[in-house]
């Protein structure tokens, strides 16, 4: 339940749902409440303990790379598994320690129980959602992972076959670098909007 005043409404992201040929009413309430994490407008994302408890190990100048599963407005209605956004870490925080004036700018500090989760500032000239996602996932032995011509050319992540499908822990990569060099190489165009 986030506090009175710093809602986020499915309503926000209805006209660019409607571009795509989408109707939010199909699928959900447009007056209904988002999580929306990351924010790519204030590039912040938020985190749970224990899930998030990886992330208090970084430090500034760390990344984080956000994949999400893309469902097509078209047929065939197959998943598609991609990196959407790239945040080069400025801080981190405690959301209880997080100011009353910056509530409104994360999802878990938007929450009336936000308790000791952990909030990820991002670097503005370095960071922000991918104007074109990259696919980088396939189906393969009963489930969603990172495809293997992927894994070759950046290195494994610490998940058994690289494993991406929705998980209780974040999965990493096993070779940061490696992951930065191919990242480069795909020329992405970065923003700051949801």
């Amino acid at each position: 339940m986030s506090k009175p005043g710093l809602e986020r409404r499915y309503s926000e992201v209805e006209p660019a749902l409607r571009r795509l040929g989408a109707d939010l009413t199909r699928h959900l309430l447009p007056d209904a409440p988002m999580h929306l994490d990351p924010d790519f407008e204030n590039l912040t994302y938020g985190d749970c303990t224990p899930r998030g408890n990886p992330i208090r190990r970084l430090q500034q100048g760390d990344f984080l790379a956000f994949y999400a599963s893309l469902m097509p407005i078209k047929p065939p209605y197959k998943l598609v598994y991609a990196l959407i956004g790239f945040y080069e870490i400025a801080e981190i925080a405690v959301c209880d320690q997080v100011p009353e004036q910056r509530w409104r700018e994360n999802a878990h500090t938007r929450r009336n129980d936000h308790g000791d989760d952990v909030i990820v500032r991002a670097k503005p000239e370095k960071s922000g959602r991918l104007k074109r996602c990259l696919p980088i996932g396939e189906y393969r032995n009963r489930s969603y992972r990172v495809r293997r011509d992927i894994l070759d050319r950046l290195g494994a992540i610490a998940a058994k076959d690289g494993f991406i499908q929705r998980s209780g822990s974040l999965p990493a990569f096993v070779d940061p670098p490696g992951f930065l060099r191919w990242f480069e190489r795909q020329q992405p165009a970065l923003e700051r909007r949801n």
